[in-house]
């Protein structure tokens, strides 16, 4: 490994706690999840094959997370104000609120997708991967990651248009 583990977590933690986040939707436990993510990192640095170590590390975070979920077996719905509070408290002009709303719908659209499918749109349109870095952090190949991502907005998209029918 040519960076020391310390530069390595200078480098991605806020990716990596921003991943978690989307993920778990609570601030603590994403910490947790980050350290976690970090001391594994450390132990098994031997099994790193030398490649990109985003990917590697994004592995090793979604897996945090998942042995978090199946430990604690229990799923947390966050209210509709979780990303409200992340722009900050208060009151806000109008677009802030009618940016607030837009996140929250997109996210919970994202979060009635299947796992992989949520996975792949994280990755690849919020946290700016390839398709080869979010296939490896998935943990699948790059055309299966391609046809996820496409489904999964094509879900998206099915999903906003039922919602802006209603609204109509």
């Amino acid at each position: 490994m040519r960076q020391s583990i310390d530069d390595i977590y200078q480098e991605h933690m806020q990716d990596i706690f921003r991943y978690l986040l989307s993920l778990c939707r609570e601030h603590h436990l994403a910490e947790d999840l980050v350290q976690e993510t970090f001391l594994r990192a450390y132990l098994y640095v031997e099994n790193y094959k030398g490649e990109d170590v985003k990917p590697w590390l994004f592995r090793i975070a979604h897996n945090a997370f998942i042995d978090h979920y199946r430990k604690h077996k229990r799923t947390v719905v966050k209210e509709q104000g979780f990303f409200q509070r992340l722009f900050g408290k208060g009151h806000g002009t109008e677009q802030e609120v009618l940016l607030k709303s837009e996140v929250a719908e997109v996210m919970e659209v994202i979060n009635s997708l299947n796992e992989q499918q949520a996975q792949a749109i994280l990755l690849y349109d919020y946290h700016s991967f390839t398709y080869k870095e979010a296939a490896d952090a998935i943990g699948v190949t790059d055309t299966y990651f391609k046809v996820l991502l496409y489904r999964a907005r094509q879900k998206v998209r099915l999903i906003q248009g039922k919602e802006n029918e209603k609204n109509e």
